[in-house]
């Protein structure tokens, strides 16, 4: 366990880092607001799952026993107009809306493998926690701090910020008067005792599609209220670190903070954290004037903004080059630097891992090479402890490889580097590069890739054959085997096919 390193994490609440210490020694309680599945996932959601991949990742690497919890929001998300996003998804595809919520799952989640984020620990779905929604509705009604109104039930924000005055705008940073302002728009109004009241339980409608029974009406929790339970149901009332995107700190998190109050007593999370917006060619993405790129467009290259295909790695890699709480601007001539950065990283660390350690030349002593090295190690640490600052990481891992080039090239000799010390460079470069920036090598996977390509031949050959002499056991036999791992055959008019299910 290294708890000992001076990790400091920024503090939503606060306003600035804050040492890092953990409510349970050697444990971290993480929760983060996952994907709406009604569409595939945008740009943004990469960033911030890609983003927090590696804050997992870190505490995975300091030796902490990490519960990650991430939703998937099946219910209750509703749009400006009202109507709810998967009810909207459902029109759109002709499909049920748990059709809907499975196919873009299962999307989402393909997305997820492709960047090459860790899995997290535990994946609530909304509607699999309403009994669990409805009692904290029934708490938050019995502590005083709510009301219902014509089977819809409401969180009473007056009353919650007379009774616990400075909680209610700590996440968002606003006053009360401009968050009252920014919700005299919202549905239902003549319901509410107060425009700046929220719901917790709505009453159905004709046209609502997902609803349940509950002891005020037949309808479907609030989306505020799904991520209160869920994270209270699995970290505790109170827990570590709570993250999303920056577009959720108002009203989104703001409520859960008060619906936590209101059941619980306390606020859900010691700090808050949360990820900075993506910009296209520094301009907001908006689909109405074009200026939107979405991660399938990035990997084909079937985009208006860039000029080719980028891989998924080389978009991690972009994406690791700001920090996490800084504005990220897309454009064609940032990704090919991505490109080239990545590329640099991945044949700097194939040189260094060849390198020959030569001890029978060491003498012992530690010489400015050696402390210089090490000292970028250290820089490399830092740069993580220092918020999650990935930008620091990659550029302390650049400056480690000009001596990789220096020995490769021999412009220092083969001795000059303790063998100690550049056993932990090689150790620390692999660490980096794969455990904690999620980094995968395009190169290896090629290669792989031309080696499945080679089997799957050779495999369809021999299917091919026993189909040409008539052996049909043999050719069921291994479609079958192959459609148990996933791979589909197709025997067309202009010869044989397979594609991953």
């Amino acid at each position: 366990m290294n708890e000992s390193r001076n990790l400091k994490i920024y503090n939503t609440l606060s306003g600035k880092k804050e040492k890092f210490e953990p409510i349970v020694e050697g444990h971290v309680g993480m929760y983060v607001c996952g994907p709406t599945v009604y569409n595939d996932a945008h740009l943004g959601n990469c960033r911030t799952y890609v983003s927090f991949d590696i804050i997992h990742r870190y505490f995975i690497h300091l030796g902490y026993k990490v519960r990650y919890v991430r939703n998937i929001t099946d219910v209750g998300h509703l749009t400006d107009d009202g109507e709810d996003r998967m009810a909207k998804g459902s029109k759109l595809a002709q499909l049920e809306p748990m059709e809907v919520a499975q196919k873009y799952t299962l999307g989402f989640h393909e997305m997820m493998r492709i960047l090459n984020t860790l899995p997290p620990s535990i994946e609530p779905r909304a509607t699999g926690h309403i009994p669990e929604q409805i009692e904290m509705v029934q708490q938050i009604l019995d502590n005083g701090l709510a009301y219902e109104s014509n089977g819809s039930v409401y969180f009473n924000v007056p009353k919650f910020v007379a009774e616990q005055p400075g909680v209610y705008g700590s996440v968002s940073g606003r006053v009360i008067d401009d968050l009252y302002a920014e919700t005299r728009e919202l549905k239902n109004q003549d319901e509410k005792a107060h425009p700046a009241d929220f719901a917790i339980w709505m009453k159905a409608r004709p046209q609502d599609l997902m609803v349940w029974n509950s002891p005020w009406s037949v309808g479907f929790p609030g989306w505020h209220l799904e991520c209160s339970a869920m994270s209270t149901k699995y970290l505790g009332k109170t827990f570590d670190i709570h993250g999303g995107g920056n577009d959720l700190k108002f009203p989104h998190h703001e409520n859960e903070v008060a619906q936590n109050h209101g059941a619980c007593s306390c606020s859900p999370a010691r700090v808050w954290m949360h990820t900075n917006m993506l910009l296209l060619n520094n301009k907001k993405m908006s689909k109405s004037d074009g200026n939107t790129i979405s991660p399938s467009e990035l990997f084909s290259g079937d985009s208006p903004h860039t000029s080719k295909a980028y891989s998924p790695m080389v978009v991690r890699f972009f994406m690791l080059m700001a920090h996490y709480r800084s504005t990220l601007d897309i454009t064609d001539e940032a990704l090919l630097a991505a490109e080239k950065g990545y590329k640099k990283l991945m044949e700097t660390n194939e040189l260094l891992q060849n390198l020959p350690v030569n001890p029978a030349n060491f003498d012992g002593s530690e010489n400015e090479h050696d402390r210089a090295i090490l000292s970028m190690i250290d820089d490399a640490y830092q740069g993580m402890d220092d918020d999650f600052n990935t930008a620091m990481v990659i550029a302390s891992l650049n400056e480690m490889g000009s001596y990789v080039h220096k020995l490769a090239n021999q412009q220092l000799p083969a001795d000059a580097i303790a063998p100690w010390v550049l056993d932990k460079m090689k150790a620390t470069f692999n660490t980096f590069i794969f455990e904690i920036l999620g980094l995968q090598n395009d190169a290896d996977a090629a290669g792989n890739n031309q080696v499945v390509e080679g089997l799957m031949n050779l495999v369809l050959d021999m299917r091919s054959q026993a189909r040409t002499q008539k052996d049909w056991a043999t050719s069921d036999k291994i479609r079958d085997a192959l459609a148990a791992i996933g791979i589909q055959v197709k025997d067309g008019k202009d010869g044989v096919s397979w594609s991953k299910q």
